[in-house]
């Protein structure tokens, strides 16, 4: 393995990368080891009962950074905004994608040249075109009448 941007570089063998998705992962019928250690850990690190089994030093010491975070009022707080946050640009993201959406078939709705033709290019009733003309002719005479 070499390092794309240093070909020189000889990564080795020791670097190994294992994507795994966790529904399917009992199916795989992995040997005990640290590979199935981490999987157990994923799938079942609430079961208390399961998590006592485990002896790999890596997965217990992330369990008890788990368990210590969990207990701290303050991480667990902090946790939650940043989950809070996190859903609230998704949030955002979609409404710009919607809004964007929109005002590109506006755009395209002004520039077209019969109640047909708009509709069809903008994916728009005939009524929802003559609408939106009625609202552009308003709008114009209201900055006409602004203007003087």
């Amino acid at each position: 393995m070499r390092d794309e941007t240093q070909p020189q570089v000889t990564l080795g063998n020791i670097f190994q990368l294992n994507l795994i998705e966790l529904n399917k992962a009992d199916r795989l019928g992995l040997p005990p080891g640290p590979l199935r250690t981490w999987i157990t850990f994923f799938k079942h690190w609430q079961e208390e009962l399961t998590m006592t089994a485990i002896t790999h030093e890596p997965v217990i010491k992330a369990m008890n950074r788990l368990r210590a975070l969990s207990a701290d009022e303050e991480a667990r707080r902090q946790a939650f905004v940043r989950e809070r946050a996190l859903h609230d640009e998704v949030s955002f993201l979609n409404e710009a994608k919607r809004e964007g959406r929109e005002e590109g078939r506006e755009a395209v709705a002004r520039n077209l040249l019969t109640d047909e033709q708009i509709a069809s290019a903008a994916g728009l009733t005939e009524a929802a075109v003559n609408a939106l003309r009625n609202q552009v002719v308003t709008e114009r005479a209201t900055d006409r009448h602004d203007a003087r």
